[in-house]
């Protein structure tokens, strides 16, 4: 990939000790009256799904079309946003336009705490496009589910495809935490992506 120049290092011991991720909850509320259609990504929306919380998560992260993002920032003043990529961060208004780089970091400034993960994902106007492969598309309310309270989160067979490219210890346990609540048709959608993008992959076995 081709960074931009530039950009601020930053080690994975920095990460790990600015990262307090806001909750679920949270930032359904901050961002009570935003349109566009975002909605919790990665672990969190497998433990929205399972309707439990099965363990401790590090950060928060949801996702919106790219071409809505300024929508999130305006919900959320005061806080700095930063674009990271090859252990280096850069500010959003320096590097947001990067193709390749989707990823943006909350922070507060007075802690430099980061409380909060926007991917700004690949979309054709009112259809999500998948970041592993865009032959796959799908219209947002069929992304998209929604906890008893109202948090949208995305559908447990698309997270556990991201999972898929790189499988930590972390994301094995959560497949085989939530597969067992995956019904036939989630099952079916699941595989069939994963032999799309994933041809070999483990998991289809168990699917």
């Amino acid at each position: 990939m081709d960074f931009p120049e530039g950009g601020t290092p930053i080690s994975h011991e920095e990460c790990d000790a600015r990262w307090r991720g806001w909750t679920p909850g949270e930032i359904h509320d901050r961002l009570a009256g935003v349109t566009a259609p975002w909605y919790v990504a990665a672990g969190w929306a497998l433990d929205l799904f399972r309707g439990e919380v099965t363990r401790e998560h590090e950060d928060l992260e949801i996702a919106v079309p790219r071409a809505d993002f300024p929508e999130i920032r305006a919900a959320l003043p005061g806080h700095a946003w930063e674009v990271p990529g090859d252990m280096r961060l850069w500010p959003y208004d320096e590097a947001g336009d990067h193709p390749e780089l989707h990823q943006t970091w909350l922070s507060d400034p007075a802690t430099g705490l980061f409380h909060l993960d926007v991917f700004r994902e690949p979309h054709d106007g009112g259809l999500w496009v998948c970041r592993r492969d865009p032959a796959i598309t799908l219209p947002y309310p069929d992304i998209i589910a929604l906890t008893g309270d109202g948090i949208p989160y995305l559908i447990p067979e698309l997270v556990l495809l991201f999972k898929a490219k790189n499988v930590r210890p972390k994301d094995q346990n959560d497949f085989d935490g939530v597969l067992p609540k995956l019904g036939p048709d989630r099952r079916a959608r699941l595989a069939g992506w994963l032999e799309q993008v994933h041809p070999e992959h483990a998991w289809l076995s168990a699917l």
